[in-house]
């Protein structure tokens, strides 16, 4: 007999650590090569962690709920035979892919004066980002009491101390010989004491699951550190709905794919992201980051009733079967809950149908570290002006409103409103004669 020794895998050059969900295998049960022993979590997207060797589960080294660092032994698995190395953490893709960071974290972070690696302490490159969009200097960070393995600061640890930041008594000072301290080039959130929130008998209490504990972490982070603005735009999409009408059977027979109007409005948007290569930019402390691919992020719901955001990867150098193609497998595998963590990774901008549900816009909070977001409302019959050289009558025209929210720290009005208008000048010049 032998003892293998289950590692946790390399996933990727910025991520450290991973936090076990949930045990597949319990102790004494038989596994067989390739089969999945416990689920992790990274960021956004869960996985699976399969065993390269067949054989009996005699020993879990961590629990539930607890963070495990990249290259530590999760497991031990007795198997038959000879020794049993573990492979080379660098020789096993397909589990590298499985769990590859959602968002390569430690790359793009919003800068900070604070230098964390003149730490003794190690904090993990989530805890470290928060601590720097949050203006959480270095002598804060160790100053945090964590709850973690061996006293870390979690995730949870530091969102708790911005939360409370105004209550907590101020670190003590520490000199600082020869070295000149800047401020943060962003003044964190003033700290506001939560309303207490009144609970009765009949009332039902649910703690919010992992993801929805990020998501709301995120949109409180994006709304603290983008100046949110909003251009809205109505646009008449009539020969749309009627060329879609006309083409999504023949569509569906010959590409085996449903013809919706994501697609097209995607199309539109990576178009209008080539003339207006201003929206397709990151900011990083006071430097303005030109992407170079056109990644188009697009909110899909998940199985729970969350949402995440799959990356439509360099979108503007898709045909429209390309872009529907991409549309659905993403959505698809976003409701089977069978995204990967690289589906997620690299966006540059990001657009959300908000008229699935009904709205006719929305202001959507933009997905950090983008500058931009597109709400998409419900498409409407409605009564207009239609103009034609004999004159103008009222006739019954599809339209829809775009909502565009940018961060106005580095996305004025004029492109901000031009950008949007953009779109819509692509949409309401749409092809009626062009195949698909």
């Amino acid at each position: 007999m032998a003892r293998f020794e289950l590692k946790l895998p390399k996933m990727g050059e910025s991520v450290a650590e991973a936090t076990i969900t949930n045990w597949l295998k319990e102790v004494g049960d038989k596994i067989e090569a390739d089969e999945a022993v416990l689920e992790i979590a990274t960021d956004k997207v869960d996985s699976e962690v399969p065993s390269e060797v067949s054989g009996v589960l005699v020993e879990k080294l961590f629990g539930k709920d607890d963070l495990v660092q990249v290259g530590q032994t999760i497991a031990i698995i007795e198997t038959e035979g000879g020794s049993a190395e573990a492979p080379s953490l660098e020789v096993i893709p397909a589990v590298v892919a499985e769990i590859q960071k959602t968002i390569e974290v430690a790359k793009e972070a919003v800068s900070a004066p604070t230098n964390f690696s003149e730490s003794d302490k190690f904090f993990s490159p989530l805890v470290k980002n928060i601590a720097k969009e949050e203006g959480v200097s270095l002598l804060e960070l160790e100053s945090i009491n964590g709850s973690g393995k061996e006293g870390r600061v979690t995730k949870e640890d530091i969102l708790s101390y911005v939360k409370n930041r105004g209550n907590q008594p101020a670190p003590k000072a520490v000199e600082v010989p020869a070295k000149t301290v800047e401020a943060p080039k962003v003044a964190p959130a003033l700290a506001q004491k939560a309303a207490p929130v009144s609970v009765s008998g009949g009332d039902e209490i649910i703690e919010m699951d992992r993801m929805r504990k990020l998501i709301a972490g995120y949109m409180v982070a994006s709304v603290q550190t983008s100046a949110h603005v909003q251009s809205f735009i109505e646009v008449d999409v009539t020969n749309i709905v009627k060329w879609r009408e006309k083409h999504k059977n023949a569509f569906e027979k010959r590409e085996g794919e449903k013809l919706t109007y994501t697609p097209i409005f995607m199309e539109a948007v990576a178009k209008a992201l080539k003339d207006f290569p201003g929206m397709n930019i990151s900011v990083d402390g006071d430097f303005i980051i030109k992407k170079k691919n056109i990644n188009l992020g697009m909110a899909a719901s998940l199985p729970n009733g969350n949402l995440i955001v799959p990356v439509i990867k360099n979108a503007d150098q898709l045909n429209l079967v390309g872009m529907a193609k991409a549309v659905n497998d993403l959505g698809g595998r976003a409701k089977a809950g069978k995204l990967k963590p690289d589906d997620t990774q690299g966006g540059t901008y990001t657009v959300t149908n908000v008229g699935t549900f009904g709205s006719v816009f929305g202001t959507p909070i933009i997905n950090q570290p983008q500058v931009g977001i597109l709400a998409l409302g419900a498409i409407r019959k409605m009564p207009a002006v239609i103009e034609t050289p004999d004159g103008d009558f009222i006739g019954i025209r599809q339209k829809m409103f775009l909502s565009h929210s940018y961060d106005h720290r580095v996305v004025d009005g004029a492109l901000g409103g031009s950008f949007v208008k953009r779109v819509a000048e692509y949409l309401e010049a749409f092809d009626v004669d062009r195949d698909f």
